[in-house]
């Protein structure tokens, strides 16, 4: 146990360690695996919420694999900002099917389409009338046009070019939902834990893509059995983002983000800027790359608490205490545990914050290596310190989706291998 414990994670993964990863992975016999569907309904703030959750596991169960607390792996995804359980779901058919890990995806609150057999989006997310596409946070959810008004905003147009959003009018239920969301988000990460990893003889480790990050990093504390967090541009806890990022995202809390053709050309643009493609054929790209893009999601509560924007969970808890009725007191517990929600616990018998492997792609834009290494020294800062180590992949942008011609099954296979590494040789062992 002691040589395994001494197991660190190389700090840069050069193209050529990439492939020898990506051959040695490929070259492991597939194990059958059972995908399983799990919806279910949860109540927060006297509200109804419906989520998705797919699972992945080995057929025979007796391959699941057990860590050195002796106890099986479990791991736990989520999803970045415009997508679902889709976005992820090579990564959680390959670590079942190539080393036996269990796997639970689950996709936030108001993103699981449960009216089509595919989970597949209709339409297009923005329409000619006027309306746009809304969460679905019950199966039974309609937000009509007339709860909203569309807001256009030019001020970060120079990375993101406009943005698009729906502004929830006071009153309506997309206002209410905006304002109660982070409850159920907390709620349904408690309970998909619990339907999944049974704690005693699950330990999860947790990953969280770009925006799914900080929603690891708060699930890491309050679930007892979350030994570990395992990233691929993860971001960190919602407070560290503005010191990491030099950006701020102080947009009211009834705003709903549209993700559009533009976040798909900016993402495409990450593995495709080096390679001299001309402006026309770049654009063609991005809306051939859009048709399918557009059944995701596309859109984005999670902003408030990706980006601390404490002003905005501000005002959404005190919009859900009125409605609720709470006292003064239980509407200021209420703002606090929606502050809390952006940051690390605290204080005597809390849960320390498990170490955190972070694996970035060289061509990531977004959640990039340097935003990373200037985290480092924040979580330093915690009491007690998780250990964080950065990798370095040669290959690779900010999406799961990313293949060439020498890696065409991206990075997972390479990502897959490290995490089981880091796993099985004790690097989350405290």
């Amino acid at each position: 146990m002691s040589a395994k414990l001494s197991w660190e994670p190389p700090a840069v993964v050069s193209l050529d360690d990439v492939l020898k990863l990506n051959a040695e992975v490929s070259a492991l016999p597939d194990l059958p695996i059972d995908v399983r569907e799990d919806v279910f309904r949860i109540h927060g703030l006297e509200m109804d919420w419906d989520i998705g959750v797919v699972s992945y596991e080995p057929t025979d169960r007796s391959k699941i694999p057990t860590g050195p607390d002796g106890k099986k792996v479990g791991v736990f995804l989520l999803h970045g900002g415009v997508s679902d359980f889709k976005s992820v779901e090579r990564i959680a058919r390959t670590l079942p099917a190539k080393y036996g890990i269990k796997v639970a995806s689950m996709t936030f609150p108001g993103r699981y389409y449960f009216h089509d057999a595919n989970r597949d989006w209709p339409g297009d997310v923005e329409n000619s009338d006027g309306s746009a596409r809304t969460p679905l946070w019950t199966k039974e959810t309609k937000i009509t046009k007339d709860q909203y008004t569309v807001v256009q905003d030019t001020s970060k147009r120079e990375n993101y070019g406009t943005l698009v959003s729906l502004a929830a009018k006071e009153g309506t239920e997309f206002y209410h939902r905006m304002a109660a969301w982070p409850v159920a988000f907390e709620a349904a990460l408690k309970e998909t834990a619990r339907r999944q990893f049974p704690d005693g003889a699950f330990s999860i480790y947790i990953h969280g893509h770009s925006t799914g990050g900080p929603f690891a990093m708060m699930a890491s504390q309050r679930i007892a059995n979350i030994a570990g967090l395992v990233g691929w541009g993860s971001s960190p806890f919602g407070w560290m983002y503005p010191l990491i990022s030099a950006d701020d995202w102080e947009f009211p809390f009834n705003q709903l983000r549209l993700r559009t053709w533009r976040d798909t050309a900016r993402y495409m643009y990450e593995g495709m800027k080096a390679k001299g493609i001309g402006l026309p054929m770049l654009i063609e790209l991005t809306f051939e790359l859009w048709e399918s893009a557009k059944k995701r999601p596309n859109f984005k509560a999670e902003d408030f608490i990706h980006k601390n924007s404490t002003c905005a969970l501000q005002a959404a808890a005190r919009a859900a205490a009125a409605r609720l009725k709470l006292s003064n007191r239980e509407g200021d517990e209420l703002v606090q545990r929606y502050l809390g929600y952006t940051r690390e616990l605290s204080g005597a018998g809390v849960k320390p914050v498990p170490n955190f492997l972070s694996i970035h792609g060289i061509n990531d834009d977004t959640v990039t290596l340097g935003r990373c290494e200037r985290s480092q020294p924040l979580f330093a800062k915690l009491n007690p310190a998780p250990k964080v180590r950065a990798v370095s992949l040669g290959a690779g942008s900010h999406s799961w989706g990313w293949s060439d011609e020498k890696l065409p099954q991206g990075i997972i296979p390479p990502v897959a291998k490290l995490w089981h590494d880091a796993i099985m040789n004790g690097f989350f062992e405290r």
